[in-house]
């Protein structure tokens, strides 16, 4: 056995046992992959995956025990690598972060930045994607640091720690009626037609259950991934924006055309959060930049939720 048939049943069951777009994703041939999968399966005397002709249906008992070893063997390899790295070539190489646009837009500038001046010869690669796709590239060992604000938390296999607190505003062109309104009501916000994030975007699950605990029916005129783009159809009069403060903070909708109003009160607050893989050898350079994200992310408080038991009941160290 070796670690070419490790990685072909692994990116197998990742891309749903269609072999076509694993032999892809990993550059090789199908029958290839068809072919080192049935030596893998001699050798140990086990099915791993349940088939119809040469189709693969479904991973047998077996073959999840084998799969379990897998991934804990692969991952081990990815934590070699990186040590490698980290003691051949010290405070260089490549950090690989997966986040959404909003947090690469408006929040890491800086933190980046920062590391860059620190680090210079670190190079950062950003991976932008849905909160699941943040998860998955934590996963599947793309990224070794993801940010952001849905679903990184009760990740198996992740661990997750606050970074920072954001609320919602409204925004609206300079001349609406709610521009004169200093705290608007949820009844108010209800009244127009709203510009916000996707549901799997920027809290907007808050936004969601603030209505419906309300009994408010949202009136959701149009829906993007990215507040420049709902700020965009804000000045075509498409309604009234809903986005993350940080997309006004240090661009306090420029121009003068746009107001912005805190919603804080109406939707709660927002946490960002920042996850890593369980059980992944971090470099010093990763926990470095988590510092940059927070002065709480130290290593100590890093280092002590990663070593947390899986399916233990996982508590913040630190509250924002």
């Amino acid at each position: 056995m070796n670690l070419h048939q490790f990685r072909f049943v692994q990116e197998a069951v990742r891309r749903n046992l269609n072999l076509t777009e694993t032999a892809k994703a990993l550059h090789t041939s199908q029958p290839g992959i068809s072919r080192a999968i049935l030596e893998l399966e001699e050798e140990l005397g086990i099915d791993i995956f349940a088939r119809h002709g040469k189709r693969l249906r479904r991973v047998t008992e077996p073959g999840q025990l084998a799969l379990r070893s897998i991934e804990l063997i692969m991952g081990e390899v990815a934590n070699l690598r990186r040590i490698g790295e980290e003691f051949s070539k010290q405070d260089a190489g490549t950090l690989s972060i997966a986040t959404t646009h909003s947090q690469a837009r408006y929040f890491l500038p800086e933190p980046v930045a920062q590391l860059r001046r620190k680090l210079p010869k670190v190079q950062v690669v950003l991976h932008q994607g849905t909160p699941a796709d943040v998860a998955r590239m934590l996963l599947d060992d793309t990224a070794e640091i993801g940010l952001a604000t849905e679903s990184l938390t009760d990740v198996p296999g992740l661990v997750s720690l606050p970074c920072h607190a954001w609320q919602h505003v409204l925004v609206v062109p300079a001349r609406h009626r709610l521009a004169q309104v200093e705290r608007p009501t949820l009844e108010q916000v209800a009244a127009e037609p709203l510009v916000t994030y996707h549901p799997s975007f920027s809290g907007r699950s808050r936004i969601d259950a603030a209505f419906l605990r309300a009994r408010l029916k949202a009136n959701i005129a149009l829906e993007a991934i990215d507040a420049d783009v709902i700020k965009t159809y804000v000045r075509l009069g498409m309604g009234a924006g809903l986005v993350s403060e940080l997309a006004v903070r240090d661009d306090p909708v420029s121009g003068g055309d746009l107001v912005a109003r805190p919603v804080g009160h109406l939707f709660g607050p927002n946490t960002s959060r920042v996850a890593f893989k369980r059980g992944a050898y971090l470099r010093n350079f990763v926990f470095a930049f988590a510092a940059l994200l927070s002065e709480r992310l130290t290593r100590p408080v890093i280092e002590r939720a990663i070593a947390e038991r899986e399916g233990q009941a996982q508590t913040d160290s630190f509250d924002l």
